[in-house]
């Protein structure tokens, strides 16, 4: 057989693509108009779909009733509390809680370093707002008297704004202490102090370490329905919390559960089929509240703002669980306002719509020279990578702004970002004048092999920057999953224009080395990675989708091209 002969399916195909029409009458436009208005009617639909507001029985911020306690840090931007030096003056935080006494009366407070031992003084000058006085404990036994020093002499000083005293917060639940250590620092602050002594920590590390009960006045767990080994997704997370909840009172007879920590993130990746977004955060918020308003339990969110810093220990996720946004400090969900996961719809429908129409200019731009009509598969493959790219372009641009933390982040996701954006444009000029999509060789390789032009160069240089980043994505859901994000929209952005311009190239040749290291490594992660993440994890599914294509796509690559 020679090995140089086209399958049959491929030769079809490449008379309706690869070989356009030659003639030179003048090109007829109904085709592409019909395709373009087609692909802006789906835009908009999709875009509608997607911003569609939710209705609540209750709104997550009731202006007739407070909520009961939120925790508090007023880390903003840069401030980090992981960062020694990091103070925080009294006018930041006075008008934090300035701000928040208009949802709530109570705060919760880790610690008393970085500027935080004012709060309580803060609270009394501005008035109205109690305090869960918090101590962090940690392997440093030093400091950790210092703490109970400083909370003891605080609790004495201000008694009617700090009602509690919170010693150590999931120091078990990290490792840093052990048990007895644990019980001796409470007992110690507990006969110092006139108001109730609780500890912190993970529903679960109540249970394993039931002697702490004894030492409190009463128990404080943390339900976290999106960080359960077996996430919770958000329309079960009230009756999660309520489930736990009443466990731990059969548990611990005789005392009062406080749940000090409950709520859900606004942004970040799935975990299993517990999705971070804001109306699902608005839902569990809601749901939560309602159910402890009827149950007549006490329950602290966490958390009031937004804290960028916790996106170095927990990836995107961690720095989303705030009723108010870090940057511009508003409330995320105003009472009596719709609640979207796209509150910019229109804006992104409208750049998408743009993108379809810039793509479609693009094609038709580069025909008007040109002494051929492009057949009506090549006029598909512009409407849909224009249209995938237009639906896409706004989640991708959402995406890049939550998901980029630092210099780094912004490269990185700006990058791929912008692949998405250049891929349909590009390919979509190859696609009508029946080019097929170049090699690394074609790029990289020997200078008598290659088959240099501007449009070469561009797209050449898109592919190697995706399959990069694609790459380097895949691996870190094999080796480093929990924190990482699903770079699921811009990647299809740049991904289906490629898989549809490559079926423009005839299988002929050897098949380049790169392209196939590369493919290896996507198909392989994404298999990993469909097993790992679960198959109610659509973000996963649709990454891994993808990856199989680009790896298909780029395993479809030759090193040789049949000369027109």
């Amino acid at each position: 057989m020679d090995p140089r002969r086209v399958p049959p399916w491929q030769t079809a195909w490449m008379r309706v693509i690869d070989g356009p029409s030659r003639r030179t009458e003048p090109i007829s436009l109904r085709t592409p108009l019909a395709l373009l208005l087609v692909s802006l009617g789906v835009i908009a639909a999709v875009w509608w779909w997607l911003a569609t507001p939710i209705t609540l029985a209750r709104a997550p911020i009731d202006p007739t009733e407070k909520v009961q306690c939120v925790s508090y840090a007023p880390f903003r931007g840069e401030q980090s509390p992981l960062n020694a030096w990091t103070h925080i003056e009294a006018d930041q935080i006075e008008q934090d809680l300035r701000q928040l006494k208009e949802i709530t009366d109570c705060v919760r407070t880790y610690s008393m370093e970085n500027g935080l031992d004012q709060v309580p003084a803060i609270a009394a000058k501005v008035g109205g707002i109690k305090v869960l006085q918090g101590i962090w404990l940690s392997s440093n036994r030093t400091k950790n008297f210092e703490q109970a020093s400083l909370a003891v002499r605080l609790t004495k000083q201000f008694p009617e704004v700090i009602t509690a005293v919170i010693v150590g917060n999931e120091v078990l639940l990290r490792g840093e202490m052990t048990t007895a250590d644990l019980v001796s620092i409470i007992r110690s602050v507990k006969s110092q102090v006139s108001v109730p002594v609780t500890y912190a920590d993970v529903w679960e590390f109540w249970l394993k370490n039931r002697e702490i009960y004894d030492a409190v006045d009463f128990v404080t767990i943390h339900i976290l329905p999106y960080w359960e080994d077996f996430p919770v997704k958000a329309k079960f997370a009230a009756a999660h919390v309520e489930t736990i909840r009443e466990r731990m009172a059969v548990a611990f007879p005789g005392k009062e559960i406080l749940i000090g920590e409950t709520g859900w993130p606004s942004a970040g990746r799935m975990r299993d089929g517990a999705l971070p977004s804001r109306t699902n955060q608005a839902r569990v918020v809601s749901e939560i509240l309602s159910l402890a308003k009827a149950q007549k339990f006490r329950v602290n969110l966490i958390e009031s703002y937004d804290q960028p810093w916790k996106r170095k220990l927990e990836g995107t996720v961690g720095g989303y669980w705030g009723l108010y946004d870090s940057v511009r400090r508003n409330l995320k969900y105003p009472p009596g306002q719709p609640i979207s996961n796209f509150p910019y719809w229109k804006w992104y429908m409208g750049a998408g719509m743009g993108l379809c129409v810039l793509v479609f200019a693009v094609a038709g731009l580069t025909l008007r020279r040109r002494p051929w009509t492009p057949r009506f598969p090549a006029w598909l493959g512009v409407a849909i990578s224009a249209t995938s790219a237009g639906i896409l372009l706004g989640i991708g641009a959402d995406k890049m702004y939550y998901e980029s933390y630092g210099i780094g982040g912004w490269v990185h996701w700006g990058a791929l970002l912008l692949a998405g954006i250049l891929s349909p444009i590009f390919c979509a000029q190859a696609m009508v004048i029946g080019r097929s999509l170049p090699t690394f060789l074609d790029l990289l390789g020997p200078r008598e092999g290659r088959k240099w032009s501007k449009l070469t160069a561009v797209l050449g240089l898109t592919l190697a920057l995706t399959a990069v980043i694609a790459a380097q994505t895949a691996l870190a859901f094999v080796f480093d999953p929990r924190y990482h994000d699903f770079p699921y929209a811009s990647l299809t952005m740049a991904v289906v224009p490629f898989a549809l311009l490559m079926l423009n190239r005839p299988q002929i040749g050897q098949r380049p080395i790169a392209e196939a290291v590369f493919a290896g490594v996507l198909a392989l992660s994404a298999v990993y990675v469909l097993f790992n993440e679960g198959r109610e994890n659509w973000q996963s599914l649709w990454t891994c989708a993808i990856y199989f294509l680009f790896a298909l796509t780029l395993w479809r690559a030759r090193a040789e091209q049949i000369q027109e």
